[in-house]
């Protein structure tokens, strides 16, 4: 569980060091210092998207004002749903299940069927936090099995009458629509889902939103005047996406090995996550904050601190090119002189 009104992804994450390192400015750069054309393949716009467009048709709009060829989504809205859609493009794309699995935080309009003592409304929503058991709406995109998600946190903000205004902290995958219904059954007065909108998704909240005309304007200033300020501005990093995820940096020699498919081995760890767990599925990052691949952690903080060799973390998806730093490894000495 999640300290109150935070979701994990808000979780302040800190690094311990392993060995010192430095970077050689010859190779690789900077995220935000990437040329225009790499930084929009390799970026993500946070979408206010807007009521009425499916969220494939809102990413479908992006893919088009940017002329990527790839863009996605992470986690869908229904149509009458606003708010935070953060879409990955081109390259970035890769990073679409790291981010969709992260926590979500929803402003909802609870419509009850029947006003109720503002007093019972409040503790019937508390006893809601925790894990719940969810049945899937019959129109729905996953096969309709019971499972357990966890709601972080329901804050009440406002009760007039018959309408409630709460804010929701859930696990991805949680239908608000469902906890409605639930609420309302749990009250005694029936209840369903008169409003929603998305407030936060991982690490990704309404301060960063940008709306579909920003994107485009910001796009047409580059084209027509060379000017690429904005267009950064409304462009996030592809990391950005993935800053709510444990981190391991690498040195510079370690990094074309994963680039190839190779195992991180402990020797190419400079820094990690202080709170590292075992199966956790971590950023590997370079010394100049390029995210190099997610991968799944074979050992903890605490092993990979005193270890000398062994496999610190296995890739699952490789997100920089292979090249983009000097080879530091030999094909028989790839599974340790990394």
């Amino acid at each position: 569980m999640s300290s109150a009104g935070k979701l994990p992804a808000e979780v302040e994450r800190t690094l311990v060091r392993k060995s010192g390192a430095w970077t050689n400015p010859s190779y690789g750069c900077p995220p935000e210092k990437r040329p225009i054309l790499e930084y929009i393949e390799k970026g993500v716009v946070n979408v206010d998207k807007p009521s009425g467009p499916t969220s494939h048709e809102v990413a479908a709009w992006v893919k088009a004002i940017l002329g990527v060829n790839t863009a996605g989504h992470a986690g869908s809205l229904d149509p009458k749903v606003t708010g935070l859609l953060p879409t990955l493009l081109g390259k970035a794309t890769k990073a679409v299940p790291a981010l969709r699995l992260s926590g979500k935080e929803y402003i909802c309009h609870l419509k009850l069927h029947r006003a109720m003592p503002p007093k019972m409304v409040r503790q019937i929503c508390e006893e809601f936090t925790g894990p719940i058991y969810q049945m899937p709406p019959i129109k729905s995109a996953v096969k309709r099995v019971i499972r357990v998600r966890t709601i972080y946190y329901i804050e009440v903000l406002e009760i007039e009458g018959t309408s409630v205004l709460i804010r929701v902290g859930c696990e991805a995958g949680t239908y608000i629509r469902k906890l409605c219904h639930d609420i309302g059954l749990a009250l005694g007065c029936g209840g369903h889902m008169q409003g929603l909108r998305r407030t936060k998704a991982g690490p990704f909240t309404e301060r960063t939103l940008v709306t579909l005309h920003e994107l485009k304007d910001a796009y047409v200033f580059w084209k027509e005047d060379g000017d690429d300020s904005e267009l950064r501005r409304v462009i996030r990093p592809m990391e950005s996406a993935v800053s709510h995820l444990p981190k391991i940096i690498l040195r510079d020699s370690a990094v074309d090995a994963v680039c190839s498919g190779a195992s991180l081995a402990v020797p190419g760890i400079t820094s990690l996550d202080a709170n590292l767990t075992k199966g956790e599925l971590t950023g590997l990052f370079t010394l100049k904050g390029e995210l190099v691949a997610l991968a799944k952690s074979e050992m903890n903080t605490q092993e990979i601190l005193k270890a000398s060799a062994g496999i610190a973390a296995s890739p699952i998806r490789v997100l920089m090119e292979a090249g983009t730093y000097p080879k530091g490894w030999t094909k028989k000495e790839e599974s340790v002189q990394l």
